[in-house]
C-alpha cells in the first residue's frame, strides 16, 4: 500500500507535466484541424531557457528561492513564446491555405531544426541544475523501512498545474479570446467574415501553448534537474499520446490524458520494468486510434457542407 501510494504521487506529478504539453497540442489542432510536432522542442527550449536564466540569476547573487523561480517563470515564458509565435510565423501561416500534408512537414521540418539549434549552441551533454532550488518535503507514511514522501516540488507542480488549468478554463470560457478560439475552431471563414482577427488568433494560441510548454520545461528542469536537447521529442510524443487519449481537441481531455499517461508510466516502471515505460505509453496510443479514435472526451468530427 506504502508503495502504491508513492507512484500514485509521483504519477500524478509526472501527468501534471504532461497535460500542460498536451494542451498545447489540443489547442492548436482544435483551431487549424493540425498537429504541431514542433511543440515538444518548444518544450525542451523552456525548460533551456529556464535553466539559463537560473545560472544568470546564480552569477547576479539572486538566490531567494521565490523572487528566483518568480523571475525564471517570467522570462522562460515570455522567451519561449517568442519562439511559439515565430514557429507560426515561419512554419504555418505561410502554409494555411495549401493541402495538409504541406504544414504537417513543414512542422516535422521544425522540430528538427530546433533540436539541431539547440545541440549546437548547447552540446550533446546532459546539464544539470545543481544544487536543487526546492528541496525537502513531507513524510506521510513509513513502515517497514518504507517511507512515502511528497515533496515540497512536488506539490508545487501540482499547484501551479491546478491553477493553470483553471486560469485557462476561465480564459477560454469568460474571455473575448475565449470566444474568438472557439469561433476559429467551429468555422474559420465565417469567424472572419464576423470580424474576428484570425491571423492574431491563431497566433495568441500559438503563444498560450507554448508558455504552458515553458511551465512544464521549467518543472522538469526542478524535478530531474539535468535537461539535455533530446527530451522534446519523447515529452512531446507522449503528450501527443495524452491528448490523443483524452480526445484531441478538448483541454479537460488534455489534461485527463496528460495524468492518465503519468499514472500508467509510473505504474508500469514500478510493476513491470522501467526498459518498456514508452511501450507501454505507446501502447495506449494504439489502442485508443483503434478502440476508441475520438479519445475519452473528445467528439466526433462533423463534416461541413
Amino acid at each position: 500500500m506504502e508503495y502504491f501510494l508513492q507512484q500514485l504521487i509521483n504519477g500524478l506529478t509526472l501527468g501534471g507535466v504532461y497535460g500542460l504539453i498536451a494542451i498545447g497540442y489540443t489547442m492548436v489542432y482544435g483551431i487549424i484541424g493540425m498537429i504541431n510536432f514542433a511543440h515538444g522542442d518548444i518544450y525542451m527550449i523552456g525548460a533551456f531557457n529556464a535553466l539559463i536564466c537560473f545560472l544568470v540569476l546564480g552569477y547576479l547573487g539572486i538566490t531567494w528561492v521565490p523572487l528566483a523561480l518568480l523571475i525564471v517563470l517570467i522570462v522562460a515564458v515570455l522567451l519561449t513564446a517568442v519562439y511559439g509565435w515565430s514557429v507560426e510565423r515561419v512554419a504555418y501561416r505561410p502554409l494555411r491555405g495549401s493541402t495538409r500534408l504541406a504544414p504537417l512537414i513543414s512542422a516535422i521540418g521544425m522540430s528538427i531544426f530546433l533540436q539541431n539549434f539547440v545541440l549546437l549552441l548547447q552540446g550533446a551533454r546532459g546539464k544539470p541544475l545543481t544544487p536543487p532550488p526546492i528541496s525537502g518535503g513531507f513524510t506521510l507514511m513509513e513502515k517497514e523501512g518504507f517511507t512515502v514522501e511528497l515533496s515540497y516540488l512536488q506539490i508545487t507542480i501540482m499547484l501551479i498545474t491546478v491553477a493553470l488549468m483553471f486560469g485557462f478554463t476561465m480564459l477560454i470560457t469568460r474571455t473575448s479570446l475565449g470566444r474568438q478560439q472557439r469561433a476559429c475552431e467551429q468555422d474559420m471563414k465565417m469567424a472572419s467574415l464576423l470580424g474576428v482577427n484570425i491571423n492574431r488568433t491563431i497566433a495568441t494560441t500559438f503563444i498560450i501553448g507554448a508558455a504552458l510548454a515553458a511551465v512544464a520545461g521549467l518543472m522538469v528542469t526542478l524535478y530531474y534537474g539535468v535537461i539535455d536537447f533530446y527530451i522534446g521529442f519523447v515529452a512531446g510524443i507522449k503528450a501527443f499520446t495524452a491528448a490523443v487519449l483524452g480526445g484531441i481537441g478538448s483541454m479537460p481531455g488534455a489534461m485527463l490524458g496528460g495524468l492518465l499517461i503519468g499514472l500508467i508510466e509510473v505504474f508500469w516502471s514500478a510493476y513491470f520494468t522501467v526498459e518498456y515505460k514508452d511501450v507501454a505509453a505507446f501502447t495506449v496510443l494504439v489502442m485508443v486510434l483503434i478502440f476508441r479514435p475520438t479519445g475519452l472526451l473528445g467528439r466526433p468530427e462533423i463534416e461541413k457542407v
